[in-house]
C-alpha cells in the first residue's frame, strides 16, 4: 500500500459526484460511468413524467436505452462483488468489511428495481390502450423514482466510503489486476460501440481528453468520434419529451 501522494494521481471530478477520495489509483473510469448512471436516471425521471403513453415509438427507444443503462449496470456491479469487495474484505478491518456488506447489499436493493422498470418499459412500448397506457405510465414513474433515489444513494456511498477504501488497501497494480480478471477483457466491439459514446455522452470535454490520454484510450477516442453523432441525434428522440 501506498504511503505517498507525491506520485498519486489527480481525480476526476464530474458533475453530481459527491467525493473522490485521494490515492494511488486513478479512479477516472469508475466516475465517468458514475456520471452516466446519474445523467439518464435523471432524464429517465423526466421522461416517464412527460413522454404521452400513446407514442410507442419513442416508448420503444425508451426501452431500448433502459435495456443498455441496466446492462451496463450490472456489469458494473457485477465487477464489484466478484472482485473488488472481496479484495477489500480480504485487506480491511471490521468497519472496512461492514462498508463493504452494505454496498453488496444495496446491489440486491437496486436489481430488483431495475427489473420493475424495464417491464414498465416494454410494456409502454408495446401499449395496452388509452387509459391502461397512463395506469402503466403513473406505475413506471413511481417504479423510475425509487429506481434513482436508491442508485444515487448507492453512488454517493460508494464514492464517500467504498472508494475511500480502495484507496487506502489497494495498489495501482492490485487494482490493474482485478480489471483484468474481472472487467471482461472479451468485450465484444458491438459492445463497445454502443457503451462508449454512451458513456461519454455530457462529460466535460477536459475530462473525456483525460480518459482518452490513459493507457488503451486512443482506441475509445476513435470509437467516440465515429459514433457520437449518431448516438447524439437516437438521444435526443429518446428523450424528446424530457
Amino acid at each position: 500500500m501506498s504511503t505517498t501522494n507525491s506520485t498519486w494521481p489527480r481525480q476526476l471530478r464530474l458533475p453530481g459526484q459527491v467525493a473522490a477520495a485521494e490515492g494511488p489509483i486513478d479512479m477516472r473510469m469508475m466516475y465517468v460511468m458514475h456520471h452516466a448512471f446519474r445523467r439518464d436516471l435523471d432524464l429517465f425521471a423526466a421522461a416517464v413524467r412527460a413522454t404521452p403513453g400513446a407514442d410507442r415509438s419513442t416508448w420503444a427507444l425508451l426501452a431500448d436505452r433502459w435495456e443498455l443503462f441496466a446492462e451496463v449496470l450490472h456489469e458494473h456491479h457485477t465487477v464489484e462483488d466478484a472482485g473488488i469487495w472481496p479484495a477489500l474484505t480480504r485487506l480491511g478491518t471490521a468497519a472496512d468489511v461492514a462498508v463493504l456488506d452494505a454496498m453488496e447489499a444495496e446491489h440486491g436493493e437496486i436489481d430488483p428495481l431495475l427489473d420493475g422498470c424495464a417491464t414498465g418499459f416494454r410494456r409502454l412500448a408495446q401499449g395496452s390502450g388509452q387509459r391502461g397506457d397512463e395506469d402503466a405510465r403513473a406505475a413506471l414513474a413511481v417504479r423510475v423514482s425509487a429506481a434513482r433515489e436508491s442508485l444515487r444513494r448507492h453512488l454517493a456511498h460508494e464514492e464517500t466510503e467504498a472508494i475511500a477504501i480502495v484507496q487506502r488497501l489497494l495498489t495501482a497494480e492490485d487494482w490493474a489486476r482485478i480489471e483484468e480478471e474481472h472487467a471482461g477483457t472479451d468485450v465484444r466491439l458491438s459492445q463497445v460501440v454502443r457503451i462508449v459514446p454512451w458513456a461519454a455522452y455530457g462529460v466535460p470535454r477536459e475530462a473525456l481528453d483525460r480518459v482518452f490520454a490513459q493507457p488503451g484510450g486512443r482506441g475509445f477516442r476513435l470509437v467516440w468520434l465515429l459514433t457520437r453523432g449518431r448516438f447524439a441525434r437516437r438521444h435526443a428522440r429518446t428523450f424528446r419529451y424530457a
